[in-house]
């Protein structure tokens, strides 16, 4: 039997879908509930996949949820929704006809800021690598519970909203956090929304050494995932803060443990 792109949600009971229904009409009432008080607002999510099935059901959920959903079955195609109606957050599968997730997302994030969440159908550690360093805040696996992807994607628009707190800084590093804005030396940093979260959590804890599950905890959110989701992401905000990604200063890596965020070490 062919193993579905999601997991089913709900209990059958009476006719058998009576009571999936109800669990999904009660789930999307609390999401919805959800958004309306995290987010204050409809916010526009971009789903993109070329599985009418997989497509359907993130949008029937996501529209429960309280969300405007465009939706698009190509890479082209999703271009155009983006440029007509700029999302605030894009759920992209990585396999497409015509353009696959990975341009995609690269073109998105070209014209602009964006969370981005990738689906994908591999299990394959080589592809989510793939997704992040192309820019992607977050990724699903198929087959996943559609309850779960409206959660990541409530966590992944709450971070990027608005935040509160004074502005960070050091190293020649300043940081609006009300803002989303980053400099070095006085010229922009063009930040994901996690390599801002991240750099965010470094100013405010410097000289102090966190693992990896530290890391996911407290700027992810997650208890649990895949760690190469934080190295990847280290490696990319050195890229844009180090003066020599080969010989990192201020973010060190410290064998055994994990990483320290260091401004002294870049000031002497």
């Amino acid at each position: 039997m062919q193993q579905q792109p999601y997991e089913s949600q709900g209990t059958q009971a009476n006719d058998g879908s009576t009571g999936a229904r109800a669990v999904d009409e009660s789930v999307g009432a609390q999401a919805a509930d959800r958004a309306s008080r995290v987010l204050g607002g409809s916010l526009r999510v971009l789903v993109v996949d070329d599985d009418p099935t997989v497509a359907e059901v993130v949008a029937g959920y996501l529209d429960r949820a309280g969300y405007v959903v465009d939706r698009a079955d190509d890479g082209p195609t999703a271009l155009i929704r983006a440029a007509s109606h700029r999302p605030d957050l894009v759920v992209l599968d990585l396999m497409l006809p015509g353009m696959d997730g990975l341009e995609v997302c690269r073109r998105i994030r070209d014209r602009g800021p964006v969370p981005v969440i990738m689906l994908t159908a591999r299990g394959d550690e080589d592809d989510r690598i793939l997704g992040l360093e192309v820019g992607a805040d977050d990724y699903v696996t198929k087959p996943f519970s559609p309850r779960e992807l409206v959660l990541r994607v409530e966590s992944v628009l709450r971070r990027s909203g608005p935040a509160a707190g004074q502005r960070l800084g050091a190293a020649g590093l300043t940081v609006d956090p009300a803002a989303r804005r980053a400099t070095r030396n006085g010229t922009e940093l063009a930040l994901t929304l996690r390599e801002f979260d991240l750099l965010c959590f470094f100013l405010r804890n410097p000289g102090r050494a966190f693992s990896r599950e530290d890391l996911m905890r407290e700027v992810w959110g997650w208890d649990f995932g895949d760690l190469s989701t934080v190295t990847v992401h280290i490696r990319r905000l050195r890229g844009k803060v180090e003066t020599d990604q080969a010989r990192p200063r201020l973010i060190q890596t410290v064998w055994g443990v994990g990483y320290r965020f260091d401004p002294a070490a870049e000031e002497n």
